[in-house]
């Protein structure tokens, strides 16, 4: 996969190249997973994109012809001179620093450049055709905790209270994917763990990964952590390992949740250093931000669980 574009960049896009041929694709079929990303909710981000999909290339009569898939999405709800200060008053846990210490000080900084969300929307595009290689494959995605809470009923309180106080939550998304074929992986370098994790930190705001039962089931002792197998397909009765042994799915359905950390544009002061007035100042940052990521995030996670297992069948059959 190939990403181009910025998020205030005339157009954003994605090249993927190995899809097999004779898969049915058209733009419809991306509907659904781009609208479960889509702003709206409440606690979301007021910039409303249309999100068509435009496939470019690798699409004849309906269906995938092996060559290059490209699709790019157009980008039009931009106010570009929201960010004009960060290029001397860079925001705390962005990207507005390093960003300019990697790539010089003309790098285009509107809306977080190449390192905005809205990047991501290209990743659920690439999901949407993942899922069409891996049809066996069944995925559930829920948030399980929002600014520490995990009660579903209270996040939506969770997220206005935050955004009353011009401030932002950060949260838990959780996949569950079940029909991954039993032997699918590798130990080590390839395993389904190191390859799902590998582009799961590629997602901005992802902060942390955890497999079955986490980092809570190191709290547990072996006899109460191990998954004993019930039956000769090799289920088990619990799912402590999150479906993956050594690497290598075992049948049983694989649970991942990444963490996402708050949104780090907040509207509420923040004192940080001014690179142009050499001294600590007040940071106020306008424009148009999430208060929780976490309540689009969910698709993305989905989707990007979605081409590690495509691209770990692709191999296992190579």
């Amino acid at each position: 996969m190939t990403l181009y574009g910025a998020s205030h960049a005339p157009q954003i896009g994605i090249r993927i190249e190995g899809v097999p041929q004779g898969i049915a694709l058209s733009a419809e079929d991306f509907e659904a997973d781009l609208s479960r990303r889509r702003a709206g909710a409440k606690g979301t981000t007021a910039r409303r994109e249309s999100d068509i999909p435009h496939i470019v290339s690798g699409i004849c009569d309906g269906v995938t012809t092996g060559e290059v898939l490209e699709i790019t999405f157009d980008n039009s709800d931009t106010r570009s001179h929201d960010y004009s200060q960060f290029e001397h008053h860079p925001r705390p846990s962005h990207v507005d620093l390093v960003a300019r210490r990697k790539y010089g000080e003309e790098f285009d900084l509107r809306g977080g450049g190449i390192f905005s969300g809205r990047l991501t929307a290209v990743l659920v595009a690439a999901g949407v055709v993942a899922k069409r290689i891996i049809p066996e494959v069944s995925f559930s995605t829920r948030i399980v905790e929002i600014g520490g809470e995990r009660d579903a009923d209270r996040f939506e309180a969770v997220v206005a209270a935050a955004q009353a106080d011009g401030d932002s939550v950060g949260g838990v998304v959780e996949v569950v994917a079940e029909g991954v074929e039993a032997g699918l992986g590798e130990p080590y370098f390839d395993s389904v763990e190191s390859v799902i994790a590998h582009l799961l930190f590629s997602v901005p705001a992802v902060k942390g990964v955890e497999f079955g039962s986490g980092f809570e089931g190191v709290r547990l002792r072996g006899s109460q952590r191990n998954d004993a197998i019930v039956d000769g397909r090799g289920r088990t009765a619990t799912n402590n390992e999150g479906g993956i042994n050594g690497g290598i799915a075992n049948g049983n359905p694989i649970v991942v949740r990444a963490a996402v950390k708050p949104t780090p544009s907040i509207s509420r002061a923040q004192m940080t250093y001014d690179f142009e007035q050499g001294e600590l100042s007040p940071l106020i940052i306008k424009g148009r931000h999430d208060a929780c990521i976490t309540l689009r995030a969910g698709v993305v996670v989905e989707a990007v669980v979605a081409i590690a297992l495509a691209e770990l069948k692709m191999q296992s059959s190579r």
